[in-house]
């Protein structure tokens, strides 16, 4: 196994840890900031995995399929998480796995037909915009950090949709040729 996809597994590996410090008061206040690292330094290792795949050339099957779903699984952990604590609402949460679970049944169908489906550049501002907001959120600021939250969030929807329809329109022939 290569770095690129060591890093992803590593992701993978921290999301139940970010979890535990999200939703229990073992730490007191200090859960939010360890949360707030784990997060953090889970999100930096998506973007080094990428990096590092593309600049040494290791990118695998494996990565393609892995990194997005560790994104996914980090980022919608952190955002059910947050509906908890009210810092977001349900429907929103839901759209936004909606279209993570669509996206990847789309996937699986083009794998079915030989076709791997890498992420979009609408996917990779959408995942960033995610993350962007679910930092600000956890670090709870306050102030003027409330308003950039609140247009985060409405970023992120937007983004969300946008990357659908994107995946959709870019690789309808999945469709198609998938029986559909």
């Amino acid at each position: 196994m290569n770095l690129p996809n060591k890093l992803t597994v590593l992701r993978i590996i921290m999301v139940p840890f970010f979890v535990f410090f999200m939703l229990t008061d073992v730490g007191g206040t200090a859960n939010k900031w360890i949360a707030l690292v784990l997060f953090c330094v889970a999100s930096l290792t998506d973007l080094l995995d990428g990096k590092i795949a593309r600049k040494y050339n290791l990118v695998t099957n494996f990565g393609k399929f892995m990194d997005p779903l560790a994104d996914k699984l980090l980022v919608c952990s952190a955002m059910i998480c947050m509906i908890d604590s009210g810092q977001l609402t349900a429907w929103f949460v839901i759209i936004i796995i909606a279209r993570e679970f669509i996206i990847s049944g789309f996937r699986l169908v083009a794998s079915d037909n030989g076709i791997v489906i890498a992420a979009s550049y609408w996917g990779k501002f959408k995942t960033v915009s995610q993350m962007a907001m679910v930092i600000l959120l956890i670090a709870d600021f306050g102030g003027v950090f409330d308003l950039i939250c609140e247009a985060l969030i409405w970023i992120s929807l937007a983004l969300t949709i946008i990357s659908l329809v994107d995946y959709v329109a870019k690789n309808k022939q999945v469709l198609t040729q998938g029986g559909m």
